[in-house]
This record gives C-alpha cells, structure tokens and sequence, in this order.
C-alpha cells in the first residue's frame, strides 16, 4: 500500500490530506489510477512530487510501500 500525501488546495480536490492506496509501479500510473478530477488536478506541470521525501519525475518508481506526496505550486506576492 502507498500513503499519498496531498498538500494545500490538493487535499481540497483530493477530499483529505492523505489517503492509502494500492501499490503502483511509477507516479503516472499512480496518477492515472486516480478518479479523473483528481488525476487531472495531480497531472497539471506545475504540480511537483516527492516520493519517500525526494522530489521526482512524474516517470519516476514508486517503490512499495511509498509514500508520495503531491506538491502544489505556489505563488507569492
């Protein structure tokens, strides 16, 4: 199982903070096995993810177990 971590206006789309999921081989297969609105709000290019704590690429593995988090992007002013 993977803890997925999903901060800011992510947790309001996702409807938590966090949830638990079956294991997936790479974060777009994660993604993609998301319901749709979340997996389009995850898959925009400003959203960032970490997985076990290290930023990485939507191709990157997804080790079992994991946890992943989903990073918005920000804006300051």
């Amino acid at each position: 199982m993977l803890r997925l971590v999903f901060l800011g206006r992510l947790g309001d789309i996702a409807g938590a903070g966090e949830r638990t999921v079956a294991d997936a081989p790479t974060v777009a297969a994660l993604i993609g096995s998301l319901e749709p609105g979340l997996a389009a709000a995850l898959a925009d290019p400003r959203v960032r993810y970490a997985v076990n704590g290290l930023v990485c690429a939507r191709g990157a593995a997804v080790p079992a177990g994991a946890e992943v988090a989903f990073l918005p992007a920000v804006s300051g002013g």
